[in-house]
């Protein structure tokens, strides 16, 4: 699942919080995004800057489920992940045993670990965070690396917890 697909299944919730937190700690791109998606549909940014918060996000998760702004949510997700969500990054690489800086990154990825080893990890931090932000980090994840793990796909693929079923609605924003 890309950084486009995460946008349309996440919950309106998540992607509350997630545009939320972007537009507090990430302001410079959180604004570069909005002019980015405006001028997509010919909309000047002042325009979506003055929606209400809540429907200013609605209509920004809808804007970044689109394919053709994946580098824009994939750029989004990665901040958000980074930031906000650094404690399921460094305990999913603790866990595998994997060095990492303090915000979870990691300068190359590694072999994959074996499945049980996997399944371990992923057991380890459902239980400790919220299975949406856990699925959207494994997603992520995942299409880091051209080839993946195959063993991440099969069980983000077969673990119920780890679907994000919720879809976005298409944006309807208007100049008007």
């Amino acid at each position: 699942m890309n950084a486009s697909e995460i946008f349309q299944h996440l919950s309106p919730t998540l992607a509350e919080q997630t545009l939320t937190y972007l537009n507090t700690a990430e302001k410079p791109t959180y604004k570069v995004a909005i002019q980015t998606l405006a001028a997509q549909r010919k909309l000047r940014p002042v325009f979506v800057e003055r929606k209400p918060r809540a429907e200013r996000h609605a209509w920004m998760q809808a804007a970044l489920a689109r394919p053709a702004n994946e580098q824009i949510a994939a750029n989004l997700l990665q901040m958000w992940l980074m930031g906000a969500q650094s404690p399921v990054l460094c305990d999913f690489l603790d866990a595998l045993g994997i060095e990492h800086d303090e915000h979870g990154g990691i300068e190359n990825l590694p072999a994959a670990p074996d499945a049980e080893k996997l399944r371990t990890a992923v057991d380890a931090i459902l239980a400790k965070h919220p299975a949406e932000v856990v699925a959207v980090y494994l997603q992520s994840f995942q299409t880091m690396d051209i080839a993946g793990w195959p063993a991440l796909g099969e069980i983000l693929e077969k673990d119920e917890r780890l679907h994000l079923p919720n879809a976005a609605p298409a944006p309807t924003a208007t100049a008007g």
